[in-house]
């Protein structure tokens, strides 16, 4: 499939080439829109296409009603699964996030995106990572707008069906995991979400299909035993290990460390007394309590209540299970990408079906850099032509040193992605850190220009002696 990482076109080829679009003329015309398209993520169309005629051509292409945004996103998936399949876990961690189009109140499809209103669309996603949080790809993406027509509470008890729900999104993703199954024997698959999915259908449904599930519960059930209930339950399980946990910064707290205590056993949970999952068959579960009994002053003390369908019989295995959890952070991290490095919310295409096939490519754009950001950070000695073509390290190692003569052999990839980061006003300084996919994302846009650059220019180039001294870590 080529390298997935590349800058240049055999990237977009990889991810985009096998789309089944109903003409190879379409399909040719995806793998185009996603190579300009990555060179200049933040900029609009028109910017970013340039050309009038590659404008009218990219226009006519979002707004063909016969291209399913499904279809457009599918390759991507086959080349995921190609990632995935040497990967004992994947985590295919999912999450709902809300596009808001209040700026163009002219965008036709949209709906409310709160109690209060709004003007945009819902996007709930699945991104598998692994454990070590590399995201290897994006497994689902299901777009839709609420029907603003529709009263915000039911005026009867009756319950729904649940495909009429939107908690049936989580059902959705367990069946696109359930898919991957048959060409994945050797891998574990593991479906992860957060508090929204304590669904009960959801669970029945992912046992059905044979798919594990790890979730934060929301409710506090009841279950067998002399407790009765879930969480009371757990507290007073067993004690199985303590652990030291980093957490990231957030809008509403500080970056700190948490010291846990962690509790573990195993659940029969009853199914709800009333609603549509009501006449279900009890379901045998795992939980896991991971709390924070001295949290520091005006901290939020951590409380992760977690169930399972994964066994966890030691110390080993909770703490697996709240290491593969962690990576929810990872599904985060992308939207954010999507949103503030692709811009998704300021495009302006019309209408919700245009702008669902614009978002998929962008998703697949957004999933290439902060691959490329992660994984320089969990293989750094890996050799940049994971990432990067011949002449696009060269010109990168060219501009970086000054000098017309690259290095003779490809430096590891650690190294490059600081060097494209530098591009994009990475300092380096001792106590920055490793660059964040911000400005990896404008170091690579700096480095397509001057690698179309250093080609028309290669041809007068001397050639690169035989023994090159070693690079630095500058």
């Amino acid at each position: 499939m080529g390298r997935r990482g590349s800058t240049d076109k055999q990237w977009a080829r990889a991810e985009f080439g096998a789309a089944e679009l109903g003409d190879k003329r379409r399909t040719a015309r995806l793998v185009g829109l996603a190579q300009q398209l990555s060179a200049r993520p933040e900029m609009s169309l028109p910017q970013a296409l340039g050309h009038t005629g590659t404008l009218k051509a990219a226009y006519r292409f979002f707004d063909n009603a016969d291209i399913a945004h499904e279809r457009v996103l599918a390759p991507h998936v086959l080349s995921s699964i190609g990632r995935m399949r040497d990967q004992p876990v994947v985590l295919a961690v999912q999450d709902t996030s809300y596009l808001d189009y209040g700026t163009h109140p002219g965008t036709h499809g949209m709906g409310p995106v709160s109690q209060e209103g709004g003007h945009g669309m819902i996007m709930h996603s699945t991104l598998a990572v692994t454990p070590a949080r590399l995201p290897l790809g994006v497994l689902s993406l299901r777009l839709w707008a609420r029907d603003a027509a529709k009263p915000k509470r039911r005026k009867t008890h009756r319950p729904r069906q649940s495909k009429e729900r939107e908690s049936y999104k989580w059902i959705e993703s367990a069946r696109a995991v359930a898919l991957l199954k048959e060409h994945l024997p050797g891998t574990r698959v593991v479906s992860v979400a957060d508090r929204e999915s304590d669904v009960f259908e959801f669970f029945t449904e992912a046992q059905k299909l044979g798919v594990d599930v790890l979730l934060r519960a929301a409710y506090d059930r009841n279950v067998d035993g002399e407790s009765t209930k879930v969480f009371a339950t757990l507290a007073s399980a067993p004690v199985l290990a303590h652990k030291y946990l980093a957490l990231p910064a957030t809008p509403k707290r500080k970056a700190r460390t948490a010291k846990l205590e962690i509790r573990g056993c195993s659940l029969v949970l009853h199914s709800p007394r009333n609603g549509s999952a009501r006449a279900l068959p009890s379901l045998a579960l795992w939980g896991i309590w991971a709390c924070e009994p001295q949290a520091p002053a005006g901290s939020e003390p951590l409380d992760w209540k977690l169930l399972t369908t994964v066994p966890v019989n030691s110390a080993a295995d909770a703490l697996e299970r709240l290491q593969w959890y962690a990576t929810r952070w990872s599904i985060e991290q992308w939207h954010k990408v999507l949103k503030d490095g692709c811009r998704i919310e300021m495009r302006q295409l019309q209408s919700a079906e245009r702008l669902m096939r614009l978002i998929t490519v962008y998703a697949v754009i957004a999933w290439r850099i902060f691959h490329a950001t992660l994984l320089a950070r969990l293989v750094p000695q890996m050799s940049c032509t994971a990432i990067l073509q011949q002449e696009e390290w060269e010109a990168l190692y060219c501009r970086i040193h000054n000098t017309p003569i690259p290095m003779a052999t490809a430096p590891p990839l650690r190294q490059s992605v600081r060097w494209i980061a530098r591009l994009g006003g990475f300092l380096g300084r001792s106590g920055d850190g490793e660059p964040g996919s911000k400005t990896l994302w404008r170091g690579f846009q700096q480095l397509i220009a001057m690698t179309e650059m250093y080609r028309i220019m290669k041809p007068h180039m001397p050639a690169a002696p035989r023994m090159q001294k070693e690079v630095g870590n500058d």
